[in-house]
This record gives C-alpha cells, structure tokens and sequence, in this order.
C-alpha cells in the first residue's frame, strides 16, 4: 500500500489561513484608522469653518456694538438738543408775561384797590392789597375773569384791617390767587399791548381815604 503523509498540506493551509486572517485584520485596522482619520479631519474642518463663523459673527457684533454707541451718544445729544429747544421756546414764549402780568394789573385794578405784593409762581399770580370794601374785590375778580391774559381769580382771605395809611380807617386785606393764560389771546400786529381797550369796571369813581388806586 502507498501512505501519503497529509501533515505538511494541512500545516500550509493552517498557517495560509493564519496569514489570511492577519491581513485581514491588518487591513481592517488600517481601514478603521483611515476612517477614523477621515471623521477627525472632516470635524476639524467643521470646527474650523464654525470658528471662522463665530470670529466673523464677533466682529460683525462689535461693530454693531459701536454703531449702537454712536447711536445712543446721537440720541443724547438730539435729547439735549430739544430739551434747550424746548426751554428757548418757553422762554420766548413766557418772555413778555411780566409785561403782559403788570399791564392787566393796570388794567383790570379797580379804583378803592391798591396792590400790597404781587407774586409769580410759573402760571400761578398771587396779590396781596387792600380795598375799600368788599365789592371792590368781586370787582376785582370779575375783571381778571374777563382779562385776556389772566383767568381763575380765588379767593384765598379777605378780612377787616386797620388802613395803613390812615389809623381811623379800616379797609379790607385780602389774598387773591388768579393763573396766567398759557395761549396768547389775538392781538393786531399793528397795536401794542396799550392799544388794547380796558374792560369795563363797575367800580365807583370814588376812592376810600387812604386808598390809592393802580
């Protein structure tokens, strides 16, 4: 009989698997490492493009951030500017109220009437004086009621005072508060404020003694 010895055949094909399965293995690590290669260079060029985004986004805040500064400085400074504008414009307004204020007062004073005080407080006038009588100072009132310029006449405090002018005669003291108008009535450019005619008084012409008359 012929004996044919298998050993060396199968040890081959053992150690060619062997070497197989190593080239295998071999070639998927190398795959893996390319892959995982691969998935870091691709993320790296993400976080770069997103680093040059957000490098791009900052500087685009900051000058947005700038722009908004000088945006605000130009706010405070066109708040400035119609805050002066408004106080130019109340001042030009409120210039001639003084003027305005003491020629109602020579207007609008009744005879038996003389003046003590009179006072400013922004719109608000207060007189202080005396009169010959009570019905003088609803005289008085009437007539601011009826002025141009001024409106609201009250009241405050009328009483029976020893004239300070003539010690045997008593007048009355009386407060009064009256407000300014904050519109300027019509007035014909050509006339000045002393070409406007005086309202009507009902006063008598008569003057207590010791009394003076504005």
């Amino acid at each position: 009989m012929i004996r044919i010895n298998l050993l060396p055949h199968r040890e081959q094909k053992r150690q060619a698997r062997q070497r197989q399965f190593v080239s295998l293995a071999i070639g998927l690590a190398i795959l893996g490492a390319a892959v995982v290669l691969l998935v870091h260079v691709a993320f790296g060029w993400q976080i770069e493009v997103q680093e040059s985004r957000n490098g791009l986004l900052k500087t685009e805040i900051a000058k947005l951030d700038s722009q908004i500064k000088e945006i605000d400085k130009l706010r405070e400074q066109t708040q400035a500017l119609l805050a002066r504008k408004q106080i130019v414009e109340t001042l030009q307004s409120n210039r001639t109220e003084a003027v305005h204020l003491l020629d109602q007062m020579v207007r609008q004073l009744p005879d038996g009437i003389y003046l003590k005080s009179l006072r400013q407080a922004g719109a608000k006038v207060t007189l202080v004086g005396y009169a010959q009588s009570s019905a003088r100072v609803s005289t008085l009132m009437r007539n601011i009621e009826a002025s141009p310029w001024l409106q609201n006449p009250e009241l405050v405090e009328i009483k029976s005072v020893v004239s300070p002018t003539a010690k045997d005669l008593r007048v009355n003291e009386f407060t009064l508060n009256a407000r300014l108008k904050q519109t300027a009535p019509p007035e014909d450019p050509k006339a000045g404020p002393a070409a406007r005619p005086a309202p009507a008084t009902t006063a008598p012409p008569a003057k207590a003694k010791g009394a003076k008359g504005i």
